[in-house]
Parts: structure tokens; sequence; C-alpha cells
């Protein structure tokens, strides 16, 4: 080849990769004005403030880890250095140490749409899920055999289920959500269902199933893992029975920080913890040999408490003053609005599939989208300065918190995978 005609050659290269970054960056003016517009108006927006969050960086996995709060580094020091190191064991009265796990779990009840006394912190999810779904085995009807399990459910609950069935005479029975009231029968103990699938994003009818589940007599229990701290929830209002979650994605508790259990007010003299601790007993110092639970949802503790987790989550909690989870939901569902339309103006056609279901009433604070390599795709837009993640083998998962995350966050995020793409 000559070498005028491999200037030409690389030129003509040249030429189209520049039409196709014109061709991204067309929409932009439109859309990054758009999300200004939307930001300004944002009556969340300045929520920002109270969460330390790196420049430069879009964050949009508090699906699996929310951001840190501003306020945790200080408490946390100050638990430490104070508390713990000049109080030393007198923290567990002057502190307020001992009474963390009720006092924490009414700052996330209203969060939950749970009046006080039913929820208490302490342990991991899968702890508490152990709790609730051998309770809920316990509290159904003598001679019931079926315990149903969201067919697709986080592998953790699936195993858990197994453990529980196997402890408590019952078989497993896998069925899909929506599927759950037609399979309902006089034979079923118990139901345990993710209120959010946590791939797809995907929101199941709560109100729906734990209405069908109760007519059908069965005891329910609802992993809120994906949901509390994103959209209501309302437990009371619809007469959930049991509910477990986690507090490190949307409550941005930090990582491992304590889950919580709820334990609705009517059952709470009947739960039977299949983990009795000295935690939960009704005279815990009395050291007695012969268990006797608490009364109210103090019975759902086991042992000694996670201190110095368990603060930095009351710490986080402080995220939510004043704010409502009603604005948070319209707020997600705008964003994730906002962030589907930016994908199919800055994506070539084809390149991803939508995963999450476009209709409100059915989509989480997440969007799910699949493609070819995606894990390739996600490593390329973490280096850009894009936080999402991956699950296997083809999807991407983009997570909106709104109490930090903006819709120029959202545009950005589309515009920089459409460039991934170009």
């Amino acid at each position: 080849m000559s070498e005028q005609s491999e200037h030409e050659t690389v030129g003509a290269a040249h030429a189209g990769l520049d039409a196709r970054a014109a061709e991204l960056d067309a929409p932009t003016a439109d859309l990054a004005a758009r999300a200004s517009d939307l930001d300004a108006a944002d009556e969340l927006g300045k929520l920002r403030e109270r969460f330390a969050l790196p420049d430069g960086v879009v964050y949009l996995d508090g699906n699996s880890l929310g951001a840190l709060p501003a306020g945790v580094p200080g408490r946390v020091a100050d638990v430490v250095g104070r508390e713990w190191g000049e109080l030393l064991i007198r923290s567990w009265d002057e502190s307020g140490w001992w009474t963390a796990p009720e006092r924490i779990g009414e700052r996330i009840a209203p969060l939950l749409g749970a009046a006080p006394g039913q929820v208490v912190v302490g342990d991991s999810t899968s702890v508490n899920l152990f709790k609730a779904v051998v309770g809920a085995a316990r509290l159904a009807a003598p001679g019931r055999g079926e315990l149903l399990v969201d067919a697709g459910t986080f592998p953790t609950d699936g195993y858990i289920a197994q453990s529980a069935a196997r402890m408590t005479g019952l078989r497993v029975v896998p069925v899909e959500p929506a599927a759950v009231p037609a399979a309902l029968g006089p034979d079923t103990a118990a139901v345990l269902l993710n209120h959010v699938d946590y791939r797809t994003g995907r929101l199941h009818d709560l109100p729906g199933i734990t209405a069908a589940a109760r007519a059908a007599g069965a005891v329910t229990v609802w992993d809120l893992c994906h949901s509390a701290g994103a959209l209501p929830v309302g437990l009371d209002a619809h007469g959930v029975d049991l509910a477990v979650g986690c507090t490190y994605k949307y409550l941005n508790g930090g990582p491992g920080s304590p889950a919580y259990l709820y334990i609705a007010a009517r059952h709470q003299a009947d739960f039977d913890s299949p983990l009795p601790g000295w935690n939960s007993h009704a005279e815990p110092f009395a050291m007695s040999p012969g268990y006797v639970p608490a009364d109210g949802a103090v019975r759902g503790r086991v042992g000694t408490p996670d201190i110095l987790s368990m603060l930095a989550l009351e710490a986080a909690l402080e995220a939510w003053d004043g704010v409502r989870i009603e604005d948070v939901r319209a707020k997600s569902l705008a964003l994730t609005d906002f962030f589907l339309e930016c994908v199919e103006a800055y994506l070539p056609a084809g390149r991803v599939e939508l995963v999450t279901p476009r209709e409100h009433a059915e989509r989480g604070s997440q969007v799910s989208l699949r493609t070819d390599d995606a894990a390739r795709v996600m490593r390329e837009l973490v280096a850009r300065g894009v936080v999402g993640d991956f699950r296997h083998p083809d999807v991407l998962r983009f997570g909106f918190t709104p109490l930090y995350v903006g819709f120029a966050d959202a545009e950005r995020a589309a515009r920089t995978l459409g460039h991934v793409y170009g």
C-alpha cells in the first residue's frame, strides 16, 4: 500500500470514529440540560451533602453497598475513643449499648411501614431469615407440610429455606412469585419471598400475595433487602407476618452492618425463635438455666450485639432525618425512567436488553440490562468512573439510591455506556 493510500485508510477510520463520537454526543446537550433542570428542581438533591462520595464518580451500586454517610466516621471515632476507650464496660448502661438493637429498630421501622415495638436489629440477614422461617413454620397450623419459596430467590435464602424445612418437617416448593396465589392451598404452612428480585429489579406484589397467603392460612416471610429504603413497604398496612432485611444497601449502614427482624405484634407472644439466647431472655442477667423469652420483638435477639457496627448504623440512619419514603420512591421512578431514556438515546439498537420491568408497579430501584460480555463492559464502566455491578452470566446492574444519586449521574452513566459500545 502506498503512503498516500495508507494515510487515506487511517483518515477514513478516524473519520468513522469521529462520526460515531458525534453521533453519541448529539443528544447530550438536550439530555444534559434536562438532567440539570431536573436536579435543580429535586427537593431531595440537597441530601447528597449528607454523604461522603468520591469526586468524579457516579455511584450506582448502592443496591450492594450504600455510600458512607458523612456523620459515621466521627460517631465511630467517639464510640471507640470515648465510649469504649474511656467508659469501658460502663457504656453498656451509660452509652445505651444494651438497648441499641431495639432503639435502632425503632429508627428503621417507619421506613418499613411498621409501628413501634416490632423491629429489632442484630445478627446477619441469613441468621434473621433462619429465625423467621423456622418461626413461621412454628406459627403455622399443625399438619401443614409446604414451604413455598421464591423460585429465583437469592441463593442464601434458598439454602436457609432448605435447612429450616429439614428442621421443621416441611418440604420446599419452588414457585414463581406471581404464581403464589394459585399455588396456595390447605397444605401451605409458610411462604418465603423476595420483595424485589436481586438480579432483575422486579418488584413483586407484596400486598396481593400477602392477602392471598393470609386467606389461605399461611404465614408470610418477606426478604426486604432490595426494597427497604428505596420504596414504601407497608408491613403493617398489608398484614405481613414476618420480615427480614439487611441495612448496608439502601439504608447505607456500612459493610456487613447488622440486619433486622420484623415480628408483627399479633405474633410476638407465640413467636418461638430457633435461636434463643441470653439477650432475648425475659431476665437476661438472672442467668437462669431455663429459657423464658422476653416480651415483644426483643425475643428476636440472640447474643451480645456487635456494638461498633450497630452504632455506625445508628449514625448512618441520621441521613434519613426529615425524609419521606414516598418522596424517595417518586424520585427513584423518575431517575430510572430518565436513565432508560438516556440508554435508548446513547446506545446502538440491540446492544442491550432491558431485564427490569418498565411498569412502575413492577420496578424496584435498579435497572438491569442484559448484554454480551457484560463482565468486561462493567469493568470498563468502572474504569471510566461509573460504578455499577455485574451478575453472572450477562447482567449489568445499576442501583439508584435517591438520597445521593441525581439525574446528571443517570445521564453520564448512560452516555459512558454508549461510549463503551462506541
